[in-house]
């Protein structure tokens, strides 16, 4: 087993701790612990301060499955807890490894997608999101690529990086011709419910999909290292608990009560993060309509990450480069496989994203082909 370099996450901590305007970043608006402390009850701070630092349960404790069942509308036997989403995909790619096996995943995608099961020797196969179809999850395409062999099919909505997101219908589609075949369908929502667009409903609803979903992303608290699975089929359940006990056992219990806090107090903190995405998406819009000799880009549908390009066609390494040298981190787009591309976060610098655009801005004047040839 041999895991290729991650080269997101080198990059991202190579610039991210001392960068001034962090564009790479993938997730919303910063909570403190005070934060999340301010949003519970008495009785809930008191139970906070005063719990024993013991195991949790490998399922998760009961009252954050209560919480997440409550959110997902499931029963709650379906929720299985994990350290983050991180840990449920280790744990599916490890049980649907055999001899001869494939897995469906999008390209761009998070590059742990891919990096899991190639380094298990799983057969990797690509679905692309492409901008010349303005970003369109084909469900077409996805079904095309299946055989026999197929074990698992991987869909992110909304995508990381691109923003694009799978309607109601392609993805109630895409269930049934995989529930028909016995084919494992996947639902990554660490972004959902954070939408700029049409609206999709989160898979927890169909009986035969598993769904991913953590508090990194949306909930933007990804330092209490939580996340879930979805599943209603009860054999891979007990499963995924076998898996869990061994790689990690359970979660910390200090995380596990912030994360049923902040579960029961959603309304609160995915609203800031919606307000957050929501008002400087729009100051995007107007930043790459000026810019549009340079850069080009489709609007997101979803999420709070937009995938650009340079319109030169260049790799965009470079420019990523010197936009870090000028105080702007962004992701190069060869960490998600498409070079010309690179990520660009919209919500992580919150109140200080105008100036960071004013600052880019500047950058991207000073990159511009006729200026760079003078």
């Amino acid at each position: 087993m041999r895991l290729k370099p991650f080269l997101l996450d080198t990059w991202l901590d190579q610039y991210e701790h001392g960068i001034e305007f962090n564009l790479a970043a993938s997730t919303g608006p910063t909570w403190t612990v005070n934060d999340i402390l301010a949003l519970a009850d008495e009785e809930t701070r008191h139970r906070f301060l005063n719990h024993k630092l013991v195991y949790s349960r490998p399922a998760g404790a009961d009252t954050l499955r209560e919480a997440i069942a409550e959110m997902q509308d499931v029963p709650v036997d379906s929720v299985q807890v994990m350290t983050g989403a991180s840990e449920a995909l280790v744990a599916m790619m490890w049980l649907v490894n055999e001899p001869g096996a494939n897995v469906i995943l999008p390209l761009p995608g998070f590059t742990t997608f891919s990096a899991l099961p190639e380094s298990l020797g799983i057969e990797t196969r690509f679905y692309r999101v492409r901008r010349e179809n303005q970003f369109r999850i084909d469900v077409d395409e996805i079904k095309r690529l299946t055989d026999s062999h197929t074990k698992l099919i991987l869909v992110n909505c909304p995508n990381n990086p691109t923003g694009a997101t799978i309607s109601d219908a392609d993805m109630e589609a895409l269930h049934a011709f995989t529930a028909e075949r016995g084919i494992q369908l996947v639902s990554d929502e660490v972004y959902h419910p954070i939408y700029h667009g049409r609206k999709t409903t989160s898979a927890a609803r169909l009986p035969h999909a598993t769904v991913i979903h953590d508090l990194s992303k949306a909930f933007s608290i990804a330092g209490v290292r939580t996340g879930w699975m979805i599943e209603h089929d009860p054999q891979r359940r007990q499963q995924y608990w076998t898996a869990r006990a061994y790689f990690s056992i359970c979660n910390g219990t200090t995380g596990e009560i912030l994360a049923e806090i902040a579960i029961r107090q959603r309304d609160v903190i995915l609203g800031k993060t919606q307000e957050t995405a929501t008002r400087n998406l729009q100051l995007l819009d107007r930043f790459m309509a000026e810019h549009r000799d340079v850069l080009g880009w489709i609007r997101p549908q979803g999420g709070m990450t937009a995938f650009p390009w340079l319109v030169s066609g260049e790799d965009a390494r470079p420019f990523c480069q010197a936009a870090a040298d000028r105080g702007i981190l962004l992701a190069p787009g060869d960490c998600f496989e498409v070079p010309s591309h690179f990520r660009l976060g919209f919500a992580a610098a919150g109140a200080e994203f105008p100036k960071a655009l004013e600052r880019f801005g500047k950058f991207v004047k000073s990159w511009s082909p006729k200026l760079a040839t003078a």
